[in-house]
């Protein structure tokens, strides 16, 4: 099993509604054993260097699964995507210090 972080991408002035909230709790919900950490929205940021114009960091989590191919299907179905957003997915890898 490799470990993937979701980081989210919310669309500019993003503010989520009730109805965006349930939606998040559902699919974190239909995730089941695969999240390791749930992580956390982020409502402020900034980014330096090359950054998306029409999208700002929205949070992170952390799943486990088999494949990237695997963690990009989780991701798909995430709410953030049909409200004009993205996830973008990295698999972890640790380096030995």
């Amino acid at each position: 099993m490799s470990t993937y972080l979701f980081s989210y991408q919310a669309p500019k002035g993003y503010v989520p509604s009730a109805e965006a909230a349930d939606a998040w709790s559902t699919w974190f919900e239909g995730l089941g054993e695969v999240v390791l950490d749930r992580g956390n929205p982020t409502f402020t940021s900034d980014a330096v260097g090359i950054s998306r114009v029409d999208t700002q960091l929205g949070g992170y989590s952390i799943i486990q699964t088999a494949s990237l191919d695997k963690a990009i299907e989780f991701a798909k179905a995430c709410p953030i995507v049909g409200a004009g957003g993205g996830v973008e997915v990295g698999e972890i890898t640790v380096v030995d210090a």
